[in-house]
């Protein structure tokens, strides 16, 4: 069997992807493409940030529909897609999203699955062909674009196994199918963190949130910011079996970190303060990190690029939100779907006299205004948003059209294509609010004082300090990164994932404790035998 349909053969097997054919007529030839450092570079490690971001449902980190971002967000006391009548029921899949009933045949799991293990194999594929064409490199190039692409494939194996848990670690294109094996959740996260912290050095130390050479890349301090998530969920990600309502101590995990031992929680306030010391800060203004042009920002760590002149990325998540006649008074359209859930409300102190500040800077609630005008729905009445009428499902509710806060966390570009997906907001992967509040939980559950790094947060926005209190930072997580696609992340650290949430009842699913990762899609198994359903499903 010859490389290349080795290649094919083992994406096929892990994500049944359609093959196409290995030497297409119109095909460039290989020496073509790859004629040079610069050439080598463009098709073999730039190429991978093409999958970051995507405009196809299923793909992407953030930005479009079903994929990573909406299992991470929709299944959590963050946000919901209720039933609206005859809107937004799509087979059950929202409704078992946050029910926690998801099951190993559902055709949205599968496309996640797909999704990160084509960049994962192509990462692998892109890393042979570097190998296969070192003459033009420097030597030194070749140590840095290897280094590249091992960190944006190590980023991928993150995604995969804190979502499915037991994964394989697939580091060949010509590995036999019959050797394709599945790892222990353990001894994926410590594969993951030794990649990062091999690559981290040779990455540039370069902020890649801004325009020029290294926009949208996989520097330095992304690497750092995935370490400090990786230590930050230790517990969870060290343990092999979930179901049992044990975890190992994150003072007890211990993690080598630049020649010196570190328990976990050590280990992710050492890469909060490398990212500090790489000069993030946060912006004055809260609201810059998610304008229209953003890459300015000084808080914004990694985001997908979007320009609608330059690249495909989508976002869909102002236009998934707003009620129809409000995308109509911005000149486009929407879809009247996501909102926020009860819990996030009362999280924010809605409809109280101690609001938080960034309520407002995140929703849309109560009367709707648009250009000095208030938006009227068909029957000319105002448009008005009724933040605590969320259920469900709202097809015998008055409110059915018009219940739930809706997303205005990004500004709106008014100059967007395709009724407001393909703004030129960046979307924001990582930034350093987060930062702060990691190291904040890290010091508090290391028996330290995590006051003035969420009070730092706190302050920003003219929030009064708090007590850094465990469940004080799970709230400011929300009302800080709603609808940044950690919550999910969050809820699963704390505990408090399968448990009674907002309009939320544990399934029975939940109660056997299995739902914190999701099942092995049935279609993977059939086609390798050697991978193992996880616990429960």
């Amino acid at each position: 069997m010859n490389k290349w349909f080795k290649f094919f053969y083992i994406f096929l097997v892990l994500c049944l992807s359609s093959c196409l054919d290995e030497t297409p007529k119109d095909q460039i030839p290989e020496a073509g493409i790859y004629d040079s450092a610069n050439s080598l570079y463009v098709n073999a490690v730039a190429s991978l940030y093409n999958y970051v971001g995507a405009h196809e449902e299923g793909e992407g980190l953030q930005g479009t529909c079903r994929g990573v971002y909406d299992y991470n967000t929709l299944t959590t006391d963050e946000a919901i897609m209720p039933i609206r009548g005859g809107n937004w029921y799509d087979g059950g899949l929202w409704k078992n999203m946050y029910d926690h009933t998801w099951t190993s045949t559902d055709t949205d799991l599968y496309n996640v699955w797909k999704y990160l293990y084509k960049v994962i194999v192509l990462s692998t594929k892109s890393l042979e062909t570097i190998d296969q064409h070192k003459a033009l490199l420097t030597a030194r190039q070749l140590e840095e674009y290897k280094a590249e692409v091992r960190a944006v494939r190590a980023m991928f194996y993150y995604y995969a196994m804190d979502m499915f848990g037991r994964v394989p670690i697939v580091q060949s294109s010509t590995q036999n199918t019959a050797d394709i094996q599945q790892s222990n959740r353990s001894e994926v996260f410590g594969y993951i963190v030794k990649e990062l912290q091999a690559t981290a050095p040779l990455l540039p130390n370069e902020h890649s949130n801004l325009q020029g050479n290294y926009y949208g890349r996989l520097t330095r301090p992304v690497a750092w910011f995935l370490l400090a998530k990786l230590s930050l969920n230790a517990e969870v990600y060290t343990d092999d079996n979930w179901t049992d309502e044990w975890r190992p101590q994150g003072k007890t995990i211990m993690l080598d970190v630049d020649g010196t031992r570190m328990n976990a929680w050590q280990a992710c306030i050492h890469y909060c303060d490398l990212i500090a010391n790489a000069g993030y800060e946060l912006e004055p203004d809260y609201t810059k990190n998610f304008a229209v042009h953003n890459e300015n920002s000084k808080e914004n760590i990694f985001t997908i690029p979007l320009d609608k002149m330059l690249y495909t990325n989508e976002f869909h998540y102002l236009f998934r939100s707003r009620h129809y006649a409000h995308g109509g008074a911005y000149g486009g359209a929407s879809e009247n779907g996501t909102c926020a859930t009860l819990h996030t409300m009362s999280v924010y102190g809605y409809n109280t006299a101690s609001a938080d500040k960034r309520l407002d800077m995140n929703f849309y609630t109560g009367r709707v205004v648009v250009d000095g005008n208030e938006v009227k729905l068909d029957d000319g009445t105002p448009l008005e948003y009724m933040p605590l009428a969320v259920e469900q499902n709202l097809t015998a509710s008055k409110y059915i059209e018009t219940a739930g806060a809706r997303m205005k966390k990004y500004e709106v570009d008014r100059t967007a294509y395709s009724d407001g997906r393909m703004p030129d907001n960046d979307i924001v992967l990582y930034r350093y609010a987060d930062v702060l509040l990691m190291k904040a939980e890290a010091k508090v559950r290391n028996g330290e004082n995590g006051d003035g790094e969420m009070n730092e947060v706190r302050a920003r926005v003219g929030m009064n300090p708090l007590a850094a209190t465990l469940d004080n930072i799970l709230d400011e997580r929300l009302r800080e990164l709603v609808w940044e696609g950690w919550r999910r992340h969050d809820m699963i650290r704390f505990g408090t994932y399968n448990k009674t949430y907002d309009i939320h009842t544990p399934s029975e699913a939940d109660k056997k404790g299995y739902t914190i990762v999701f099942p092995i899609p049935e279609k993977v198994r059939e086609l390798n035998k050697n991978i193992k359903q996880n616990a429960g499903y």
